[in-house]
C-alpha cells in the first residue's frame, strides 16, 4: 500500500493539484481554503478488487491557478489491484464568506486636496460601491496620483496571492533559472513557459520556481522589491506589510505555497504600486508620495528608494503581463477598455470568511505611463478579474474625459517593457 500511495502522490502532483494533504488511504481537509475564480476540479482515485464494497473520503483542497481541485480515494474492502482515474467535474466545494463586497462612504476621511481631481474622480466612479481602493501613481516620480478610500489603502494589508508571482518571476529571471520562453517541466508531459503562467495565473508553475530558488532567495528578493517595508514617504498612516524570516512549515505547502500565493505574506496596496511602478519606470524604486495640498504638489521632488537591476528583465515579465490582460485571468478590463496596451497581474485568495482581489498594472498612454492597483475586501463577488474590471472602468472614465490627449513636450517614445495590441 505504501508503493500504491507513491504513485498516487505522484500522479497527482503531476495533475496540478496541492497533493501535500493526499495520503494513502484518506484526506485531510485543510484549516483554511484558498480560490482562483478560474475552474474547478476534481481528482478521483479508485482502488478496485472482486468484493464490490466501496468506501468513500473526500476533502476540499485549496485551488490551483486553473481551478479548485478535490481529492477522492474509493477503495474496496479486501484490497486489490488498484486502478487511477483522473476526472473533472463541474461540482463546486462552497466557500462561506463573512464578508461584504460592498461598502457605503468609502472616501470618508480622505485628503484629497494634492490629488489630481480628473483621476481621483476616475478611480471613484470606476470603484463604485465596491469594498475596495484604488491607487493611481506617477511611476516615473511615485507621485500618488489619487488614492480612495485611504483607510484601507494605507492600512497593513493582506496576503498578495498571485500578485506574488510577479517578485517570484523577477527572481528567478535574475537568478538565470529560465528566459521568459523556457518551457517548465511540471509533471509527466505537461510544460509551460513564463509568458503563459503568468497570463493565466498557473499556481503549480510558481511553485516549482519557488522550490529551485528556495527561500532565501525567494525572500531576499521579495525585501529587495520593496516587501516588508513601507512604500511611502512620511506618508500619515501608513502602516507595515511584512514579509516572514521563515520559510512556511512544509505541511502547509513551504516556500512553493509562498510563491504561488503569498501565504504568510502580508502585502499592502502601495507596495504593490511601488513594484508595479518601478517595473514600468525601468528599475527604479521610488518612495510613494502623496501631496496633501497644492504647496505640495507645487514643490513636488521624486525620492529615490533604491534602483533594481531589472531593466533588461522587464520585456521577459511584461510579455505575460500583458497576455493576462488580451487573453489571461486580466481579460475582463477589455470588456470595458482597449484603447492601449495595460499590462497587469491579478490575484485571488481568501482568509478567515474574507475574499481578496487585487490588480496591479500599468498602460501606456500617450502622455506616457501610469499605474494603478485595484484592492478590494470581500465575499464571493470579490476577485482579481473584477479588479481588472474595475481598472478598464478607471481608464474608460479617464479617456471620456479626454485625460490622454498628448500634452506637449511629453516624450512617450522610448519607455521600457511595453507591447503591441
Amino acid at each position: 500500500m505504501k508503493i500504491y500511495g507513491a504513485i498516487l502522490f505522484g500522479l497527482v502532483l503531476g495533475a496540478g493539484v496541492d497533493a501535500s494533504a493526499v495520503g494513502t488511504t484518506t484526506t485531510t481537509a485543510p484549516a483554511k481554503t484558498k480560490r482562483h475564480s478560474a475552474g474547478t476540479a476534481r481528482v478521483a482515485t479508485k482502488l478496485k478488487s472482486s468484493s464490490g464494497t466501496l468506501h468513500t473520503a473526500s476533502a476540499p483542497k485549496k485551488s490551483t491557478g486553473t481551478g479548485t481541485a478535490t481529492a477522492r480515494v474509493v477503495r474496496h474492502s479486501h484490497g486489490a489491484r488498484p486502478m487511477l482515474a483522473v476526472r473533472r467535474t463541474r461540482s463546486r466545494y462552497q466557500e462561506h464568506f463573512s464578508a461584504s463586497s460592498y461598502a457605503d462612504n468609502l472616501t470618508l476621511g480622505d485628503v484629497v486636496e494634492g490629488e489630481d481631481p480628473v483621476v481621483r474622480a476616475a478611480a471613484i466612479e470606476a470603484l463604485g460601491n465596491m469594498n475596495g481602493t484604488a491607487i493611481a501613481i506617477d511611476p516615473s516620480t511615485g507621485r500618488i496620483l489619487a488614492m480612495v478610500n485611504q483607510k484601507l489603502a494605507l492600512s497593513h494589508g493582506a496576503e498578495p496571492c498571485s500578485t506574488i508571482k510577479l517578485t517570484v518571476a523577477l527572481a528567478a529571471l535574475e537568478e538565470g533559472i529560465v528566459t521568459k520562453d523556457t518551457p517548465v517541466n511540471l509533471g509527466g508531459k505537461y510544460h509551460l513557459t513564463m509568458t503563459e503562467a503568468l497570463a493565466h495565473s498557473n499556481n503549480l508553475y510558481f511553485e516549482t520556481l519557488g522550490r529551485q530558488l528556495g527561500f532565501e532567495r525567494v525572500k531576499h528578493y521579495a525585501n529587495e522589491f520593496g516587501l516588508g517595508e513601507l512604500a511611502g514617504y512620511h506618508i500619515q498612516g501608513e502602516q507595515l506589510g511584512t514579509y516572514p524570516d521563515e520559510v512556511l512549515p512544509a505541511s502547509l505547502g513551504g516556500v512553493g505555497r509562498m510563491c504561488s500565493f503569498g501565504e504568510s505574506v502580508s502585502m499592502t496596496p502601495l507596495q504593490l504600486g511601488a513594484l508595479v511602478s518601478a517595473i514600468a519606470n525601468g528599475g527604479t524604486l521610488y518612495y510613494l508620495q502623496h501631496p496633501e495640498s497644492s504647496i505640495d504638489v507645487a514643490t513636488f521632488e521624486p525620492k529615490v528608494k533604491r534602483a533594481l537591476s531589472i531593466a533588461p528583465l522587464i520585456p521577459e515579465i511584461s510579455v505575460g503581463m500583458q497576455g493576462a490582460v488580451q487573453y489571461g485571468t486580466a481579460r475582463s478590463l477589455r470588456a470595458n477598455f482597449s484603447e492601449f496596451p495595460v499590462m497587469g497581474k491579478t490575484g485571488t485568495c481568501s482568509n478567515n470568511g474574507t475574499r481578496f482581489g487585487w490588480f496591479g498594472s500599468y498602460a501606456d498612454t500617450p502622455n506616457g505611463r501610469i499605474v494603478t492597483v485595484f484592492f478590494l475586501e470581500g465575499g464571493r463577488p470579490t476577485f482579481g478579474p473584477k479588479a481588472a474590471e474595475l481598472t478598464g472602468a478607471f481608464y474608460r472614465a479617464l479617456w471620456d474625459k479626454s485625460y490622454f490627449i498628448q500634452k506637449p513636450g511629453v516624450e512617450t517614445s522610448g519607455v521600457v517593457g511595453g507591447g503591441s495590441e
